[in-house]
């Protein structure tokens, strides 16, 4: 799976004793100080990732510019289904990102959301 988000950028910690490792989306910039600012959801605030002992490194991702309808593609993988055959699934949406890369977004039988840059190809609508 890509890692998206409006910034472009996402924070990497590498845990605690108490806190396990993780990524989070880095939600802007201190206009004063030029630090990446991520949401504490225990404070209910933005934090700088220095405040944070485990911060490691910030990582660049996706920056979702606009997301698309699906349209009617589907993607299809030959062998990811029930007993390794062939998985259709509809293209939820498209993300597109700063870089002009669009990216389809399915959802499966049990409302799963995921990319689809692994499937075997993709089917526009209309065809079989």
């Amino acid at each position: 799976m890509h890692y998206f988000n409006g910034t472009g950028w996402l924070a990497i910690f590498t845990g605690t004793e108490t806190m396990i490792g993780r990524t989070v989306d880095v939600d802007t910039w201190d206009e004063a100080t030029g630090v990446a600012l991520v949401v504490d959801p225990k404070r209910g605030t933005r934090r700088p990732v220095t405040d944070y002992p485990d911060f490691s490194h910030l990582e660049r991702a996706d920056q979702v510019v606009a997301a698309v309808p699906g349209g009617g593609w589907r993607a299809y993988w030959k062998d990811e289904g029930p007993d390794n055959g062939p998985l259709t699934e509809q293209v939820l949406a498209w993300l597109v990102t700063s870089k002009g890369r669009a990216t389809p977004i399915t959802v499966d039988a049990h409302g799963d959301v995921d990319d689809a840059e692994s499937a075997d190809r993709l089917i526009p609508p209309g065809e079989e």
